[in-house]
């Protein structure tokens, strides 16, 4: 039995229908793991010691009542806890990076999933320029003129927030450059950061695919279709998912992935997939969408990442 705490968002605003944390927590409660809750922002340290205010907590599939908490504990993550689950949605903000920073702290003797100090040093939009073999043409810019100039190279392009998520905030722009310079100076004022600029793909109206990787090896993979009017297809946002298969791009891009993912202790890492060859995000914070593979494959995307995580626990042992 391990215990097992789970830093993430309020419980009581979850999504049990399609919510992977809450699939995660389901499969580890019927292994016999124990399960504490707590938010981010209740971490303290002090003298090498990282605690927390946790709830001890049981959930079942019961929409209205789907989990219960117990008496709040003191709970030393180093010491009493053998896995920290890092789950709580971005933004990829300053909390989000001192969480990391804290819970580094104790990587040594509790593993944390996914790896904070490669975590920290992967930001989604970011860390896949690495790959830009795989990526659709990519400018990173504050700068006007060169998204302009990008734009006048490419025919149309998307312009995205660097550090966003869940498919806020993605403008697309056409040929003739209609408000794009307001966009880029709305962006300017919001973010400090540069933004991403990238070329249209108009097979994003045939999909974007999310391909689920644990421990470097492919779990799965659903296809997104957006909404009609939109070209994003992110679940949250309104976009449906469908099954699907991996085309040899995808398994290639995976491949050379897999290895990189697994060295660096990303157990569970969703990759976003258009026209079954661009890569365009690779998702390490808090990945989703192993309810709706498991749903259309009839598949255990939960038990395969606990799997991978006992295992990890015992060579430490």
């Amino acid at each position: 039995m391990l215990t097992v705490a789970v830093q993430m968002d309020p419980l009581d605003s979850i999504n049990i229908a399609g919510d992977s944390t809450f699939a995660l927590m389901l499969s580890a409660q019927a292994r016999g793991h124990r399960l504490f809750h707590y938010a981010p922002e209740d971490l303290n340290y002090s003298a090498g010691r990282v605690w927390t205010k946790a709830h001890p907590v049981t959930v079942q599939r019961v929409a209205g009542n789907h989990f219960s908490f117990a008496d709040p504990v003191q709970l030393d993550l180093g010491d009493e806890a053998d896995v920290v689950l890092m789950r709580q949605d971005p933004p990829f903000d300053l909390g989000y990076i001192t969480a990391t920073h804290l819970l580094e702290r104790i990587a040594d003797r509790t593993l944390v999933v996914n790896d904070p100090a490669q975590v920290r040093n992967a930001p989604e939009k970011v860390w896949v320029l690495d790959f830009a073999q795989f990526m659709p043409p990519t400018l990173v810019t504050r700068s006007v003129d060169e998204a302009r100039a990008f734009l006048a190279e490419h025919g149309e392009i998307v312009v995205k927030p660097l550090h966003g998520n869940g498919g806020k905030a993605i403008f697309k722009i056409g040929r003739d450059g209609a408000n794009l310079s307001s966009l880029i100076e709305v962006f300017n004022t919001a973010y400090r950061e540069p933004h991403m600029v990238q070329a249209f793909l108009p097979d994003i109206a045939k999909g974007d695919k999310r391909i689920v990787l644990v421990d470097g090896e492919v779990a799965g993979a659903i296809n997104r279709l957006p909404g009609e009017g939109e070209i994003r297809s992110n679940l949250a946002v309104g976009g449906s998912a469908a099954k699907t298969e991996l085309t040899d791009k995808e398994k290639e891009i995976c491949a050379v992935l897999g290895p990189e993912l697994k060295k660096r202790g990303l157990l569970f890492v969703g990759i976003d997939v258009i026209g079954g060859q661009w890569l365009t995000e690779i998702n390490v914070t808090s990945p989703t969408g192993i309810v709706a593979i498991d749903r259309f494959n009839g598949t255990d995307t939960a038990g395969m990442i606990w799997d991978a995580i006992e295992a990890r626990v015992a060579a430490r042992a």
